[in-house]
């Protein structure tokens, strides 16, 4: 597989900044059922893909938050 291909997970910390909002922003969100933040959870983390969070962007999805 093209290592180019596969894209990495960033965390919260990481998608707060890729966003232009606070991490405890970006929890409240992701707390939030009415929300769709694309967001993945592995054990105690929060990770998300930077494709994911443009989707969601792009949809408009976003705009409810």
């Amino acid at each position: 597989m093209d290592m180019n291909l596969q894209e990495n997970y960033i965390n919260l910390e990481e998608a707060a900044v890729y966003l232009g909002v606070k991490p405890a922003t970006l929890r409240s969100w992701i707390k939030d059922p009415d929300n769709e933040v694309p967001a993945h959870k592995v054990g105690r983390m929060w990770k998300f893909k930077r494709s994911e969070i443009d989707e969601w962007i792009n949809s408009g999805k976003s705009a409810i938050v």
